[in-house]
């Protein structure tokens, strides 16, 4: 596999690599003749965060080898970092090559806008483990888009301290008509989780949001009752850079 990237999309990819090392610490990357994903998974199998670029996202992209359909491998996020503590926006070029399917090392070289020319050699593992996620999102009973600048404002209204944040979604329609004049179109709710059976919870800082998805999300949708579900705040907010 060889690949090239500058400009908007070499930022892009930065970005990610970023996002995904506050997630996990491996990156497996899986690259066809179509498309390129990465992907990673956090050690508690609690979060798991997939990323796919077509190949008109690169400036060059091949799989060199004409024999494999794909190539995979992962590599560890804390060396991929290591690479982009040259700044991006003194880099002109990034070029990614991986000579052959059983290649052991993943060479990254930049290209710098004063000439130099920096190549590191990651060690890689050709056989990773795939995480794929199996679900029909079509079955889901709640769905909602939000931008990320958006949710990191919502987020913003709970203590940096909080450890989990739950979420309870609401078919507007089915507002009960003693609740409708107290939250009105409000049919989602953000709501600090503290765990009963800790000491000390009755004295600690408790928030409850009421959402708009009307005016805060780009889309909405919850079929049937209620429902509820609560995350680790931490990597809810990682989804939102």
């Amino acid at each position: 596999m060889e690949l090239s990237l500058s400009g908007n999309s070499l930022k892009t990819l930065h970005r990610c690599v970023t996002c995904f090392a506050r997630i996990g610490s491996e990156l497996v990357v899986h690259g066809s003749n179509s498309q390129l994903a990465f992907h990673t998974l956090n050690s508690s199998r609690s979060a798991y965060q997939s990323i796919t670029f077509r190949t008109d996202f690169f400036d060059s992209y091949s799989l060199l080898s004409s024999s494999s359909l794909e190539i995979r491998c992962s590599v560890l996020l804390k060396s991929v970092c290591s690479i982009f503590r040259t700044p991006v926006s003194s880099l002109s070029v990034l070029r990614i090559l991986l000579p052959s399917p059983e290649a052991s090392k993943l060479q990254w070289t930049l290209y710098c806008h004063n000439g130099a020319r920096k190549t590191y050699w990651i060690s890689c593992n050709v056989e990773p483990e795939i995480q794929n996620l199996s679900l029909d999102r079509r079955t889901l009973q709640t769905s909602f888009v939000v931008r990320p600048r958006d949710l990191t404002r919502l987020l913003s209204n709970f203590q940096s301290s909080l450890q989990e944040i739950t979420m309870i979604a609401t078919d507007p329609s089915k507002v009960p008509s003693d609740a409708e004049e107290e939250i009105g179109g409000k049919a989602v709710e953000f709501r600090s989780y503290i765990d009963p059976a800790k000491e000390n919870s009755d004295s600690t800082l408790h928030t409850q949001l009421w959402i708009d998805p009307v005016e805060e999300f780009l889309q909405y949708r919850h079929v049937g009752d209620p429902a509820d579900v609560t995350f680790s705040l931490k990597e809810l907010k990682v989804m939102s850079v």
